[in-house]
Order: structure tokens, then sequence, then C-alpha cells
């Protein structure tokens, strides 16, 4: 009976206590990286048939044509025309012909022209290009002209001397000249003379004209200084005692030829800035 006492107590210490108790759940791995969701895969355009070149874009711009009449007519290709034989006509959208000279004025994608007659020549229309628009608006004509002048000075510019009329052996070279009209008037040669009388409104316009004819004179007195101590050396080169020598004053011609290249752009660059200046109303 002692020996079952005591079994008793060592047999309640050996039995679990808790068998009814859930377990706690496991905590979630926090290190392993979560899985990333799949993504089903986009549809692809059908890759472009080599063969078929692209569209150009489509021509949206309309230019205008207008008439000596009034008219005015509107096209997507306005351009001109020059047959070997045959007089120089106007073609829109390459169907409706028109004799320049019913044509007052017309655009296309290279700029805005005008005809018109030029200053001091003939009652034959010329076609002038639109440079600049304002009060004072630029036109320029570019033309192929002969030249049979040999070696001497040659004529004015614009806004001067020439520097390229000395020398040469003739032929045809291309020309640029210029005009402008103000307020849409007549088309005058573009001309410091005519700006002046044309700015007389504008203080700071006269004030630029004024510089550029200063820089005109200057330019104009070296090139023909330097001509003429070029010819004069010339001369004396060939008429010494020893033969052919070179003069002195060929070397003295030098400065005076290269004066004009550092002050000829002042001239220019002062009428243009003084036709800016008037068509802001400053």
């Amino acid at each position: 009976m002692a020996l079952s006492a005591l079994a008793q107590p060592a047999l309640a210490q050996q039995t679990p206590r808790e068998l009814s108790t859930v377990p706690a759940p496991t905590p979630p791995d926090t290190t392993r990286p979560a899985a990333p969701p799949v993504l089903a895969p986009a549809p692809t355009a059908p890759a472009p048939d080599p063969r078929q070149a692209p569209l150009p874009p489509a021509n949206t711009t309309s230019y205008s044509v207008g008439l000596k009449s009034g008219q005015v007519l509107r096209g997507y290709d306005v351009e001109v025309r020059s047959p070997v034989f045959g007089r120089t006509f106007l073609l829109i959208d390459g169907q409706q012909k028109l004799d320049l000279n019913d044509v007052r004025y017309y655009e296309d994608q290279s700029g805005f022209y005008v005809r018109t007659t030029l200053p001091g020549r003939s009652k034959r229309e010329s076609t002038l290009r639109r440079d600049r628009v304002g009060r004072i608006s630029l036109y320029s004509i570019t033309q192929q002209q002969y030249s049979n002048n040999g070696f001497g000075p040659g004529g004015y510019s614009p806004y001067g001397y020439n520097p390229y009329g000395y020398g040469g052996f003739g032929g045809y070279r291309t020309v640029r000249n210029e005009y402008f009209s103000k307020d849409n008037g007549p088309i005058e040669d573009l001309s410091i003379r005519n700006l002046q009388l044309a700015t007389t409104d504008n203080a700071g316009a006269q004030q630029l004209l004024a510089s550029a004819r200063r820089y005109q004179t200057f330019t104009t007195l070296s090139y023909v200084g330097a001509g003429g101590l070029l010819l004069a050396g010339v001369l004396s080169s060939f008429g010494g005692s020893n033969g052919f020598s070179v003069s002195p004053l060929m070397y003295a011609a030098i400065p005076l030829a290269i004066v004009p290249l550092a002050i000829g752009g002042k001239s220019q660059n002062n009428v243009k800035q003084a036709v800016l200046l008037y068509n802001t109303g400053r």
C-alpha cells in the first residue's frame, strides 16, 4: 500500500497539464521577399512592312494670288513656269495658268512677291521678293547681268562703293538689287539718301543714316585713293631706267584698300538698324 501511495504522486507529475491548449500560429518569415505578381504579356503591334514607304504629310497651307482686277485666288501649289518658247506664267495647283502681266502679287513656299515697275526704268514690270514687312518694307531682285569692263573702279552698291569693281575680264555675274517702299507706296532704290528723305520723322533713324553716310564717304575715298596709287605705282614700276621694279606707291595703296574692308560693314549695319528702328516706332 505504501508503494502504491508513493507511485500515484509520481504518475500525477508525469501527466501533461494543458492538452486542450491550441498552439500559437507560426509568424511569417519577413526576411524572404514576396514573389512578384505574374503579368500577362502585352499584345505586340505588328511589324511595319518595309516595302511600304511612309506617306508624306499633306500640304495644308494655301497661298494667295492677287490679280490686278482685284480678285484673289488661293491654291496649295503656286509656281512660276518659264518655258523655252512662250511667255512666263503662273501655275496654280498644276491646272490654272495666269499671265504674269495680270498678277499684282503672289506667294509660294519661298516667300512673298510683287509685280511692279522699277524706279527710273522702263514700264516693264519686274518681280520683287519682299524681305521685310513694316512701314518701310524691303524688296530685292536677283538678276544675271553682263559686265564687259576691264580694269578700273567699280560702281556703287545700295550702301556705298562696290569693293568688287576692280579688275576682271567681263562676263555674266549675279547682281542683287535692293529697294524699299514706305507705307505701301511706290518702289524706291534702297540708298542712304532716299532713306533719309523717308525717315525725317524719326530722329534715331536719321542719326544712324547720317553715320552710315560718313562710313560710305570714307569707303569711297579709300577706294579711289587706293586705285589711284595702284595705277601710279604700276606706271612707275615700268617706267624706271633699270627695267621693272616695284614702286613704293603700290605698297602705299594696300592700307587704303584695307580700310573699306574694316568699315564697309558698319555702313550696311547702320542702314539695317535705321530701318528696324523706324518700323518699331522708337
